[in-house]
């Protein structure tokens, strides 16, 4: 079996490219792992590393927006796993070309080489973002798309696209929608790697606006099992949501950082709030555990305490990369 995994140098993809190739997931035990990823600013072969002599792993480096190299390497994948995205919500409102081209465009072209490949299932790695915002209760996956922001706009696009080719063509896609993911190996630029980095330098934290805009938290180990799930059994054409069962506000998350790294709310500083700053997000996540028995096991205070440890342990990985990440999140 080989799986071919797209922006599997990423946060998200590498997590679920070392679980795979370390026997995480029997069912893919035997499986050559096929990586394409660009390298952008928020990929490295440094996330790959621990796997990167083991014979079942191949890096290709190329754009998935190159119809030539996607052709290449879709020929001969029994599963593709479409992680590849451009994902920053504030690059994005200075910038949307790239996040239409590559999220938008990118997947159209997976889709159409996994199709004339004969691929046997095609998992599009979504985000919650797509719904926009919710006031009360969780979205479940028939609610409608309402984007706020070009990238989950872009990511919206790309998750209709998915949708129409196995509507059109029979192709065997599910969608999976996420939550915010927090762990190891998460580029600088996300809210919780970019305060723990500013605090462990002595460096103050942006907090935008009043700080009462809500996220649910997942741990990537719980997304990327949830991703495998559906892999292995979710059904043609469906869309999953992948959920973490942690709420908190920006402050709260804020003040877990400060009192992890022995900090008070002076190094806080407030920023002026995002341009159409989503307030809050929740998933139902009923589908995925009624019929693939999904449920996330880690809890956040255990998950956030190993998060801050690693960042604490790592900053030979982080150091370096901090010169490219953008302003915050």
């Amino acid at each position: 079996m080989r799986i071919l995994v797209t922006g599997g140098a990423g946060f998200i993809g590498s997590h679920y490219v070392r679980q795979a190739l370390g026997g995480a997931y029997p069912a893919y035990a035997d499986a050559e792992i096929v990586v394409l990823d660009l390298l952008t600013y928020a990929g490295s072969l440094a996330n790959l590393a621990p796997v990167a002599d083991l014979p079942s792993y191949r890096f290709v480096h190329g754009d998935i927006r190159d119809p030539a190299l996607v052709d290449r390497w879709m020929s001969g994948a029994d599963v593709v796993l479409h992680f590849a995205a451009e994902s920053h919500v504030d690059r994005s409102i200075t910038g949307a070309a790239d996040f239409v081209s590559t999220n938008v465009g990118g997947t159209q072209l997976l889709l159409q080489a996994a199709l004339e490949h004969g691929v046997g299932k095609f998992v599009h790695v979504s985000t919650d973002e797509v719904y926009g915002s919710i006031e009360h209760g969780s979205w479940a996956e028939e609610h409608p798309l309402e984007p706020n922001s070009p990238y989950s706009a872009a990511k919206a696009g790309s998750d209709l696209i998915a949708r129409a080719y196995h509507r059109t063509h029979g192709l065997p896609v599910c969608i999976t929608r996420c939550s915010n993911n927090y762990g190891p190996y998460q580029f600088p630029e996300k809210v919780i790697p970019l305060f723990l980095t500013n605090l462990i330098d002595g460096r103050k934290v942006p907090l935008y606006g009043d700080g009462l805009n809500v996220r649910d938290w997942l741990h990537v180990d719980d997304h990327c099992r949830g991703i495998q799930l559906v892999a292995e059994h979710g059904r043609p054409g469906e869309t999953y949501n992948i959920g973490g069962g942690t709420e908190l506000s920006n402050r709260e998350l804020t003040g877990l950082l400060l009192e992890a790294t022995g900090n008070d709310w002076s190094m806080v500083e407030p920023v002026t709030d995002r341009k159409g700053h989503d307030r809050r997000y929740s998933v139902d996540i009923t589908k995925i555990q009624n019929e693939l028995g999904y449920a996330p096991r880690m809890a956040f205070t255990e998950g956030i305490a190993q998060t801050v440890s690693w960042y604490q342990q790592r900053r030979d990985w982080w150091e370096p990369l901090r010169a490219q990440a953008a302003p915050h999140r």
